[in-house]
């Protein structure tokens, strides 16, 4: 499938970062649960559900943080003044970086045994694992042109119930 001169290999169902809605989940649970403790302060030992608070907004910081280096769009985009393709990776948070196709030395597609939709697992030579958001399934025989070096698979989930991660 080419898109203006670029081949489309990856693209994420959800491509924004969310975060306002990170941030107001986490502003309510925190302000929720800072009420509670001062609330019940006096009646009772309220330290458990402050503590409890910090913990969901640290897990909700560090998930913030991984989120947004997991990869939405893969394209193969054709080079200027070398003619040689590069592989071009844009992440969640934004950042886009351009790889030589012949640097990728894995590429796992993980297909869900429920609804249409798979998720990436692309390894660079050196470097560590890269994630995709889930998106729709991609054709395994575009990535294999795209990427003739790499060591391209698809696999279904070992999980085949819905909301239990892979």
């Amino acid at each position: 499938m080419v898109i203006s001169g670029k081949d489309l290999l990856w693209e994420a169902a959800d491509r924004g970062t969310r975060t306002a809605a990170t941030l107001r989940r986490t502003a309510v649970t925190a302000g929720g649960a800072g009420l509670f403790v001062l609330v019940l302060w006096g009646y009772s030992d309220g330290t458990w559900a402050a503590c409890a608070a910090a913990v969901y907004v640290l897990a909700e910081i560090s998930y913030r943080l991984w989120d947004r280096r997991r990869l939405v769009e893969v394209r193969i985009v054709g080079g200027e003044a070398d003619g040689r393709a590069r592989l071009c990776l844009r992440q969640a948070g934004g950042r886009m970086s351009e790889h030589d196709p012949h640097h990728v030395a894995r590429v796992l597609i993980v297909r869900d045994n429920v609804v249409d939709s798979a998720k990436l697992r692309l390894r660079l030579q050196g470097k560590r694992i890269l994630y995709g958001r889930p998106g729709s399934p991609p054709a395994v025989a575009a990535w294999r042109r795209a990427c003739p070096r790499a060591d391209v698979q698809e696999r279904g989930a070992h999980w085949g119930m819905p909301g239990i991660p892979d």
